[in-house]
């Protein structure tokens, strides 16, 4: 049970990191729209999804293990299939939460934070 409470942490706090990363401000103009609209997206936003979605490879170590089929169906990415999707987004919104309680706006908070390139958070015993 610690071990799953950890891990779900960890994802969360390498969501919060990712959104606040995409919150970013962003000059006006240039760029156009997304060939593919991202679908199903619940806790990301959507102008700069993919950025924040690049960030959680080196901040979980998902390099070997995977990559983003870690968390996403191969053939569908909108798939809600894994459970390790929705402990993302779980962890995701508990890092944006944490973050929000800082009044200087800044990232104190990430994914790395936790998991230190790790699927699961090191816990000292």
């Amino acid at each position: 049970m610690r071990t799953l409470f950890s891990t779900i942490a960890a994802v969360a706090l390498l969501g919060a990191m990712m959104f606040l990363q995409a919150q970013a401000p962003q000059g006006k103009g240039g760029g156009g729209k997304a060939k593919n609209p991202p679908k199903n997206l619940k806790v990301l936003e959507p102008a700069n999804f993919m950025a924040t979605m690049q960030t959680f490879v080196p901040a979980l170590g998902l390099e070997e293990k995977g990559g983003c089929n870690f968390c996403h169906v191969a053939d569908d990415r909108s798939s809600d299939e894994k459970p390790q999707k929705v402990k993302a987004r779980m962890m995701i919104s508990m890092v944006k939460e944490i973050n929000a309680k800082f009044a200087d706006g800044k990232e104190h908070v990430t994914c790395y934070t936790c998991h230190r390139g790790s699927t699961e958070p090191p816990t000292s015993k």
